[in-house]
């Protein structure tokens, strides 16, 4: 009841923001266009099988956007995949480094990177341990995708854990017939610049290739200090005849990453004596910070990074029987291992941290004597080691019939990941072996899922989809984390998710669609890290569309409401490793409009705008403040911004030019569940020029393309990230307890540019 109750309420105070909406949608309708386009989605490649399982077509009763390779390539200049997802529906963007390279995330619909499904050709990416996506790991991917798909909210059942926000599944380069070449350079902003080599043998003997990718991208990063060195490769070979595609693919590389996930903290930063004003000193970055016993600054550890390799291969075997049965397997293993290197600076954790990190003890050693004086505590060195496994087995077959379409899938994985902590240099501490381990321990997960899916044409107009899936979850773990704690998790999770949803065609330009989806989804290492006792979340999700289609001329909304039980949503805090911390939140909700359109003004001009609106709430929220429990009944979800919009101007006056202004708007949001004025990020609106012109030689090369992009074109001072944390002291005024707030951000980046080259032969 407390949870109606609250809907109604909301419902009825933002019922002028749907009204609003909806005359936007009526807006749009009047300027539609009448030339008749050719759906893209009629024509099934064999290289479309990879990743059918974990997809919808256009006629599903699943809110969707794909990207095409082509418009990837638009502004594939080196910034991660984040950025150039950002102007998709309900999509926040955010760089530690605010620049868009290196480590980046992106949140759709207010929901963390954890709750986020990510697939690579039906393969889970996600990190099954800490349920992120590291981008950073795929250095210049998306020069390597044929295309992808971003389902919003639950959308289909998935391999891998399940998507509580959205799931984004990625195909990568399909078989080239021809033989081809390509070598690709940009420059920029920040001493960024990415070097790309790729090639095709084409089908050789007419059944077989390969094709291959080698890149490079490095940046200083806007933020101090805060550069990137990413090294990558991808490659594959086909095999294909008429009905077979078989595809061993082999991609990764190596990152190395300057430190800057502690974001800017004014209160960290004044107690060193440095600028706190976040406009006037927004580059700062205390990584690697360095002063001697007597406190004074002396500088900056050069190698306060994060070193990570990360190789993956895959096996997949695609069939296709005859006219009604296909079946696809696929096998993958992904090798993962790498290291945080930090420089203790044992004047900086004892006096300003307040942390124990860099004292004997903490060690396990006893204190020494130096000159007549005991030493407790010390500088030092330390890598903090992940050395990983994952395989991953899916299978799935697909029947096909005039009225029917099913597919039977199943996908099993293991993965088992080491950690561990070693010292590499000691100011002291002879009794400490340099490189012996400090802490060290283990996490294993096994996830094995079972499901089945159908669509079924009632008649011509009523398509019917239906979903069931069953997911069963271990997670074991064993030995001492890096706090030196023992740390022993043994946790059995038994999940069904069925999904169920209505497509009607109302005529040949408009299609109408309801859906329902539930979901469960696993705490990740870090929840069980913070609270022992965690709980696994659960979402119901219901959605109602309508999508338009006349001509070049499209338009899509959609409404959601998405309920949860035990919602794991970000607290607003980050532990010693920049990652984000979570809590349940007992009932909350998500209810929000999404519309967008793509509307053809002239031959030459088009105009693609989206718009989210949403309302994001905790029912109710118990925060303990100055000593005391207070009940604030309904708060906003943190990082949920309530408006999120965005917009191109495409303008192409010939044939191989073209110009876009892309814009992007994201309301204020709060840090954390309990609307603190000291968590709140403002809003902003940030535009960015993107020029593309291709020449067409007659000899030696096939097309070469010039690609401009000026990103935040009017220098907006804007943060899109960050942390809000608080403690008790009860020293200052013994028996009194009084809570003390802080905050950090991630400023990104004013003016800063990209321009590149791409020849094709």
């Amino acid at each position: 009841m407390p949870l109606l109750f609250e809907l109604k309420k909301v419902l009825m105070k933002h019922l002028s923001r749907v009204l609003i909406a909806a005359a936007l949608a009526t807006t749009s309708l009047a300027m539609a266009q009448n030339t008749q386009v050719k759906d893209s989605t009629n024509a099934e490649k064999l290289d479309e099988v990879l990743v059918k399982a974990v997809r919808v077509n256009a006629k599903s009763p699943i809110t969707h956007s794909n990207l095409s390779k082509e418009e990837i390539a638009k502004r594939n200049l080196g910034q991660d995949i984040p950025q150039l997802l950002n102007f998709l529906p309900s999509v926040v963007t955010t760089s530690d480094a605010g620049a868009g390279i290196g480590y980046t995330g992106l949140r759709i619909r207010g929901v963390s990177s954890q709750s986020t499904n990510v697939t690579i050709n039906g393969i889970p990416y996600s990190d099954a341990e800490s349920l992120g996506t590291f981008w950073v790991n795929l250095g210049d991917f998306a020069s390597s995708v044929e295309n992808l798909q971003v389902q919003r909210g639950v959308g289909t059942s998935t391999n891998g854990s399940g998507a509580f926000g959205a799931s984004i599944n990625i195909l990568t380069d399909g078989f080239s017939q021809e033989a081809s070449g390509e070598i690709s350079n940009s420059f920029g902003s920040f001493n960024s610049r990415k070097h790309t080599v790729k090639f095709s043998t084409g089908l050789m003997n007419d059944h077989f290739e390969i094709a291959g990718r080698l890149s490079n991208i490095e940046s200083d990063g806007y933020i101090d200090r805060a550069s990137t060195s990413l090294k990558s490769y991808f490659l594959q070979g086909s095999y294909v005849d008429d009905n077979t595609l078989i595809k061993a693919v082999t991609f990764g590389g190596n990152n190395v990453t300057y430190q800057s996930w502690f974001g800017f903290d004014p209160g960290t930063i004044a107690a060193i004596g440095q600028n706190p004003n976040l406009n006037e000193n927004r580059q700062f970055n205390i990584g690697g910070i360095q002063f001697d016993n007597d406190g004074n600054r002396t500088g900056f550890y050069d190698n306060q990074v994060d070193n990570y390799r990360q190789d993956h291969y895959q096996l997949h075997w695609n069939e296709r029987i005859n006219g009604n049965w296909s079946t696809n397997i696929g096998l993958n293993y992904t090798y993962g291992r790498g290291y945080f290197e930090e420089y203790i600076d044992d004047y900086y954790y004892s006096n300003i941290l307040f942390s124990g990190d860099s004292r004997f003890d903490f060690l396990g050693l006893d204190p020494i004597n130096v000159d007549g004086e005991t030493i407790e505590s010390m500088d030092y060195i330390r890598r903090r080691w992940l050395d990983n496994d994952y395989y991953v087995l899916n299978a799935s077959a697909n029947y096909k019939a005039n009225d029917i379409d099913l597919i039977f899938g199943t996908s099993l994985s293991h993965y088992d990941g080491d950690h561990f902590g070693e010292v590499i240099w000691a100011e002291y501490a002879s009794e400490l072996p340099l490189g012996s381990r400090y802490y060290e321990g283990n996490g294993r997960k096994n996830d094995f899922s079972v499901f089945s899916k159908a669509t079924y044409k009632v008649n011509d107009r009523v398509q019917l989809y239906g979903d069931l899936q069953v997911r069963n979850v271990n997670y074991k773990t064993s030995g001492i984390n890096s706090d030196l704690s023992l740390f022993l998790v043994d946790k059995n999770f038994t999940f069904f998710n069925p999904k169920a949803g209505l497509t009607y065609k109302f005529n040949e330009d408009n299609d109408f669609y309801v859906s329902y989806a539930r979901a469960n989804r696993e705490p990740n290492r870090n929840d069980f890290e913070s609270n022992p006792d965690i709980r696994p979340e659960e979402l119901n999700d219901f959605e109602l569309g309508w999508r338009h289609k006349k001509g070049n001329f499209s338009f899509n909304a959609n409404s959601y409401l998405m309920l949860y039980n035990e919602q794991l949503v970000l607290s607003g805090e980050i532990n010693d490793v920049g990652a984000p911390l979570r809590t349940n939140s007992g009932e909350s909700f998500r209810l929000g409009l999404e519309l967008e359109a793509v509307i053809p003004v002239t031959k030459q001009f088009t105009i693609q705008p989206n718009l989210a609106l949403s309302i994001n709430k905790n029912v109710e929220t118990i925060r303990d403040f100055d000593g005391a429990l207070q009940n604030l009944v309904s708060t906003d979800i943190a990082f949920s911004p309530n408006v999120v919009a965005a917009n191109a101007l495409v303008y192409q006056p010939v044939k191989n030019l073209q110009f876009s202004l892309l814009s992007k708007f994201v309301g204020e949001q709060f840090m954390s569940n309990t609307e603190a004025d000291l968590s709140k990020l403002d809003s902003f609106f940030t535009n960015d020029i993107n020029v593309t012109y291709t020449i067409e030689p007659k000899s030696v090369f096939q097309s070469i393309t010039f690609t401009g992009l000026v990103n935040n074109i009017f220098n907006e001072k804007f943060v899109s990230n960050g942390y809000y944390f608080t403690f008790d002291d009860d020293f200052t005024n013994p028996g009194t307890i009084s809570t003390v707030e802080g905050a950090g951000f991630y400023p990104q980046a004013g003016t800063n540019f990209l321009l590149g080259a791409t020849l094709i032969f």
